[in-house]
């Protein structure tokens, strides 16, 4: 059980700490498209390999999660569509092309739906790797060396990120090249999430994307402290999740989904009455 609150660990806390940068720039719902277009790019792996095991599967995902954020990113910087419309376009389009390749050519493949959105994290430690004589799970050696790869991104640019987020008509004028931080993003959520998608499911991952750092907003607007406060509830809510889920006997990941929920709205309720109670005192 270790195992499995340590694989929900590293992705809640590699998948939120891009979803700070997600919420800021009012992007999140484009890892909800990437978990209906991913199917594209496994079915297209699968016609090619016929094996429902093979890492081409992952790979096929993973570039087809790049395409799809792309052509929302193209669409978007046209200045033609807003991106919550460029997003239902692409990510139906893709998803409905995989979902016709899927009933014409492959009906007679079982593809399991419900694993692929609840996810069934139970199972991840079953698929094992040896690191220097050391059996770890699979899931949790990727999860890990992404979440490096995602800290190492933002120490790096974390000025251009800040810059970007909040005043990208600034960040261009001073220089900063907002086009190629933006499609860096990007292309780390894509990939962590497919990643993800694998281990925990694609609800749970848009949960870790969206509901830390929308948390985190709701009590400030500091993006050092934003950060930190949601890489902090992210934490708690793996562990509180995964403890309810265990000593209930339900699904883990609805589990942590559901205490992410909770936790938001006991903040969000919190912050309202303050609110209000400021509000009431000034009139």
């Amino acid at each position: 059980m270790i195992e499995v609150f340590l694989v929900l660990l590293v992705t809640a806390l590699s998948a939120s700490l891009l979803g700070v940068f997600l919420v800021l720039n009012k992007q999140v719902m484009t890892t909800d498209a990437l978990s209906h277009t991913i199917l594209l790019g496994i079915v297209l792996a699968f016609f090619i390999t016929d094996e429902l095991r093979s890492p081409l599967l992952i790979i096929g995902a993973a570039a087809v999660g790049l395409i799809t954020v792309y052509l929302i990113e193209f669409v978007t910087r046209s200045g033609l569509m807003k991106h919550d419309a460029a997003t239902g376009i692409v990510f139906t389009g893709l998803f409905a092309a995989a979902v016709i390749l899927v009933s014409r050519y492959a009906d007679d493949v079982h593809l399991d739906i419900d694993v692929v959105l609840m996810g069934q994290v139970l199972f991840a430690p079953l698929n094992r790797i040896d690191i220097f004589g050391i059996s770890l799970p699979y899931a949790l050696v990727q999860l890990t060396i992404l979440l490096m790869i995602n800290t190492l991104f933002v120490l790096l640019f974390y000025k251009d990120l800040k810059v970007s987020s909040f005043d990208p008509v600034y960040a261009a004028a001073a220089g900063i090249s907002t086009v190629l931080i933006h499609y860096s993003l990007m292309t780390l959520v894509s990939i962590t999430a497919v990643t993800a998608f694998d281990a925990v499911g694609s609800i749970l991952v848009i949960s870790f994307f969206a509901a830390p750092a929308a948390t985190a907003y709701l009590v400030t607007k500091r993006l050092s402290h934003m950060i930190w406060l949601t890489l902090s509830t992210a934490a708690f809510n793996s562990l509180a999740g995964c403890a309810l889920g265990y000593f209930t006997d339900t699904s883990i990941a609805g589990s942590v989904a559901f205490i992410s929920l909770l936790t938001f709205f006991i903040v969000f309720i919190f912050n309202s009455t303050r609110l209000l109670s400021k509000v009431y005192k000034k009139a």
